[in-house]
């Protein structure tokens, strides 16, 4: 939904109402995580998807019919009906479409979400998906407050403190209830879209391999800051693709955020700069706080001398263990792009469980559960 949030502010606030198809539940291999979303505008344009291009057609026709009817509609696609192949959806997933008409009547806390989400406050969408009344009925939800038209207070407490759960996460996902909010039960499901503030890639080490990294990362949706202790090469012209370029010591900055409670579980660590010095001290902080991923460049010998150094400055074995060093997976790479895809394939493969392997090599579940990052 964040990929096509501008997009839907804009033509709502023209007057428009939006056909919306989002992805609240998936199942076996889904090409789509929850929360993936699709706009249908009344020109008939279409913004985003929600399968990769499986279900992209019955969902826009379904979209139509919703802003012509006004009704919202939850809708399954996958190989367990018997028109899956009909809707295209061979790949042997299945997919929970909730699709409703969006407009300034149905969703006007809109334009306050989206501020919310451009200035990187944590907010969450929890909309009531499947009741026997209030279907389309939706709660704001933050830190501090609860907006929104969920007439019972006992089902608005039980889901915004459910809501603020995934939030902190950092997960979208559908919550299933009593009628009435009743933790035990079902009749009510309601899907929690959170937007909490983009994840963070720090790389440290103003080098040619940094800049293929900022690029990549960006790609990725991270907010990417590079940071090295020489202003002569840590310049924003050296990295447009960085959203902060920082000149200071690596290990002064990466404690100061971390003391700011600026990076979390979430948080990646690129060490580029395979230079005792700078890299031993910072690996010192990296290794002792709750990232999701530190890794350092270098051949094997100055992987050796750089553990060696660790020890001696008193990081423990379960720290040693988390750094992924020599960084990234064995792709072959050799140039600076090369490398950044090595180094961005680890950091997916660690975030979901992946083993980096061929798939043509391997068994089971290509999709797998969310693992570290």
């Amino acid at each position: 939904m964040r990929d096509v949030l501008d997009e839907l502010a804009r033509r709502v606030d023209a007057g428009e109402t939006v056909g919306v198809g989002t992805v609240v539940a998936t199942f076996s291999s889904a090409p789509r995580p929850p929360g993936a979303a699709m706009l249908v505008g009344a020109d008939g344009e279409v913004v985003g998807s929600v399968s990769g291009g499986c279900v992209e057609g019955a969902v826009y026709e379904l979209a139509r019919e919703v802003v012509a009817g006004g009704t919202p509609v939850l809708q399954r696609y996958g190989v367990s009906d018997d028109d899956a192949f009909a809707v295209g959806l061979t790949c042997g997933g299945i997919i929970d479409v909730y699709v409703e008409p969006v407009s300034s009547a149905t969703f006007p806390q809109l334009p306050d979400v989206l501020a919310s989400v451009r200035a990187g406050e944590p907010v969450a969408v929890a909309t009531v998906v499947e009741h026997p009344e209030w279907v389309g009925r939706r709660l704001v939800v933050r830190a501090d407050r609860v907006e929104g038209d969920v007439p019972s207070d006992r089902a608005r407490d039980a889901v915004a403190d459910d809501a603020r759960g995934l939030l902190a996460a950092g997960r979208s996902g559908t919550l299933r209830y009593g009628p009435d909010g009743q933790r035990r039960g079902e009749g009510m499901a309601v899907f929690v879209n959170s937007f909490e503030p983009p994840p963070r890639m720090l790389v440290f080490g103003a080098i040619d391999f940094a800049a293929a990294l900022a690029r990549l990362g960006a790609f990725l949706g991270y907010r990417v800051t590079v940071c090295d202790a020489r202003p002569v090469f840590a310049t924003a012209g050296r990295f447009p693709e960085a959203d902060e370029v920082v000149v200071d010591w690596p290990h002064r900055y990466l404690a100061a955020q971390a003391a700011a409670g600026e990076v979390d579980g979430r948080t990646v660590v690129a060490v580029l700069t395979h230079d005792p010095k700078f890299d031993v001290p910072l690996l010192e902080v990296a290794l002792r706080l709750d990232l999701g991923y530190v890794g350092a460049m270098g051949s094997r010998r100055t992987h050796d001398d750089r553990l060696r150094r660790l020890r001696e400055a008193g990081v423990t074995e379960d720290g040693l263990a988390r750094l992924s060093s020599p960084i990234g997976l064995d792709l072959g790479a050799r140039t600076p792009e090369e490398t950044a895809v090595s180094i961005a394939a680890e950091v997916i493969a660690l975030r979901w469980g992946g083993g980096g392997e061929r798939l043509t090599r391997t068994d089971g579940a290509i999709h797998r559960a969310p693992g570290v990052v």
